[in-house]
């Protein structure tokens, strides 16, 4: 195998496997490494939406992630109380569908496409364990192999694409610039029988101090979540003691009014639960001298914005774009940086703030309940609502809409 390449990507899953497949139609040589070897899970809310349905067309992979026989998903439905807003996602550079995909098919699809590619190559099993220091530049990687053997490898940028808990991240001491703990827990599991509310769709059911977040996936599963506050430490013992139990119990009592309960009891869990307790949505600087992040790498949100995929996809694009731009004038990195920093926040920024007001788990306020019920009864405002995720609208559109709305009734 070659020991020097243009990029060194560390983490091979979305984030990874995206920018290893735009890089190589560009024509760079790129090493594209992880820890662990595919397929695999990993933690995920799963869900993406036709902007990125779009994302995955242009990348050449959508056919093949067809091919997992996830459904399309064309609605999608909130409940804040006893307030429901629903409706058609709206449609995005010609993409209806949006999808729920496993990790285990969707990781796997990516690593498979970017390793049929010409220039990429692939090292599954490999542990990086330091980074290659020269005239103040990172140039490299170390690392142990699948066979326990120490290897090195040298390129003109390594990037981290290792996630969340980014060893690159950590290794180059990237400076963090934002955080915001979440007050809440998140926990899932995959059920099969958990009957559609009349037709697939994403559903998201907030009721005071509890979250609950379906998805129909692959093999007629649904992907059930439960979302609770992390002062609740009875309901976290009981969890750790009989989690399906408590989560059957927490989607079933928390949720009266909803036809959760009566949907889930009929429903069998096919896999163990899983989740995590606590996370924080943080921004951390995305480069610096030979080394770039990508993906929940460089920033991440509450899960349940749906926007991890996403941002690891358009991420990714994103930093192809300067790399090439940049290509063989990486010593001109301050410059560089500040320009995909920029790229990085002007695209997911509204989005980040977004998740962490979501993170604080705060009950809903009577002007919110009331804001929910303008949004509701009137079309044009849920259509500008549900664009927000699919990035059809931003923010300023549904509340340029509430105002007229607003402005009418005066």
């Amino acid at each position: 195998m070659d020991k020097k390449f243009d990029v060194i990507i560390t983490g091979a899953r979305c984030a990874g496997s995206s920018l290893a497949i735009y890089l190589a139609k560009e024509g760079f040589q790129v090493l594209l490494i992880d820890r662990s070897s595919f397929p695999s899970d990993t933690l995920s809310t799963h869900t993406f939406f036709n902007n990125t349905t779009a994302l995955f067309r242009e990348m050449g992979v959508l056919e093949k992630l067809l091919e997992t026989n996830a459904p399309p998903v064309k609605d999608i439905k909130f409940q804040f109380e006893d307030t429901t807003i629903e409706g058609k996602i709206p449609e995005v550079l010609g993409e209806e569908n949006c999808y729920c995909i496993r990790r285990t098919f969707l990781d796997h699809t990516l690593f498979e496409h970017a390793k049929s590619l010409k220039g990429v190559t692939v090292l599954e099993g490999f542990r990086v364990t330091d980074i290659i220091l020269q005239n103040g530049a990172i140039v490299g990687i170390k690392g142990t192999d699948s066979n326990g053997l120490d290897q090195e490898f040298i390129a003109d940028i390594i990037v981290g694409a290792d996630g969340r808990n980014s060893t690159i991240r950590r290794l180059t001491d990237s400076k963090q610039k934002l955080r915001v703990p979440a007050k809440v827990g998140i926990y899932y599991g995959y059920f099969r029988n958990f009957n559609n509310d009349l037709v697939p769709k994403f559903e998201v059911h907030k009721v005071k101090d509890n979250t609950a977040i379906l998805f129909p996936t692959n093999d007629d599963l649904c992907t059930v979540v439960g979302i609770f506050p992390l002062d609740n430490k009875a309901f976290i013992q009981n969890l750790k003691n009989k989690p399906e139990e408590s989560l059957r119990s927490l989607l079933t009592e928390g949720f009266p009014n909803t036809t959760i309960g009566s949907r889930l009891k009929q429903a069998t869990l096919v896999e163990p639960i899983k989740g995590i307790l606590g996370y924080e949505n943080f921004w951390y600087t995305g480069m610096g001298n030979g080394w770039a992040l990508v993906g929940d790498a460089v920033c991440f949100k509450d899960p349940s914005m749906a926007q991890g995929i996403h941002d690891a996809v358009y991420g990714a694009k994103i930093l192809s774009g300067i790399l090439v731009k940049y290509k063989n004038k990486y010593q001109q990195w301050p410059i560089i940086s500040e320009e995909y920093q920029k790229s990085l926040e002007d695209e997911f920024m509204v989005r980040f703030y977004m998740g962490c007001e979501i993170s604080k788990n705060e009950r809903i306020s009577e002007q919110q309940d009331a804001i929910n019920k303008l949004i509701s009864a009137h079309p044009k405002a849920v259509e500008k609502f549900l664009g927000i995720y699919n990035y059809a609208n931003e923010p300023a559109d549904l509340e340029k809409e509430l105002m007229g709305i607003m402005g009418e009734n005066t």
